[in-house]
């Protein structure tokens, strides 16, 4: 496993911090999987790109704008028609889709030296997601393993929910450091702790 070292690592500070007092309510860390891919379909050939997604990692990615799937280990979600993003904690991931993923078909892009995953979780993870995005974060509207793309002012960010109260977000990582301080500046007010 080729070790990357990490953009957030200077202002990465394991603790609680903020206004703790009367509890943690959010918990930030870091990912690191192996592999982030996206995938792209030409049009018409979405559901063959799917199946083949389902071909390599075993996630049946939902009918829908931004439907997703997550196993703990792999994940992936539509993030725009026809596009997905494919993250699996081995590296690799992209040689898996060799001779699947063909050129009649669409195009896949290994993005794992180009982004970081950011996990907010803990009972306040909406509340301080809705203070950078516009966006419906509660349960309902943001189901389970769906996925949107945004940005907050320049920083383009793919989120997906990986569980009831908790959301992976991969930025570029040119902009990791900057987005991390201020998703930490963010939960101040809640208190929280980096895992």
């Amino acid at each position: 496993m080729v070790e990357r070292q990490s953009p957030l690592e200077p202002v990465y500070h394991p603790g609680s911090h903020g206004n703790f007092e009367h509890g943690i309510d959010v918990i930030l860390s870091e990912t690191r999987p192996g592999s982030i891919l996206q995938l792209a379909a030409w049009s018409g050939e979405e559901k063959r790109l799917m199946s083949g997604i389902y071909k390599v990692t075993g996630l049946a990615l939902p009918d829908g704008a931004g439907g997703g799937v997550s196993n703990g280990a792999k994940a992936a979600f539509g993030f725009a028609p026809g596009k997905f993003t494919v993250v699996d904690e081995a590296e690799g991931l992209a040689a898996g889709f060799a001779g699947v993923v063909t050129p009649d078909m669409g195009t896949l892009t290994d993005l794992s030296h180009g982004r970081t995953a950011i996990r907010i979780a803990g009972p306040k993870a909406e509340w301080v997601m809705a203070k950078f995005f516009a966006i419906d974060f509660a349960l309902p509207a943001f189901p389970l393993g769906a996925g949107r793309s945004t940005n907050h002012h320049d920083v383009f960010a793919q989120i997906q929910r990986s569980g009831a109260d908790q959301f992976d977000i991969y930025v570029f990582r040119s902009f990791a450091r900057s987005f991390w301080k201020a998703l930490c500046h963010a939960s101040e007010e809640v208190g929280y702790e980096v895992h």
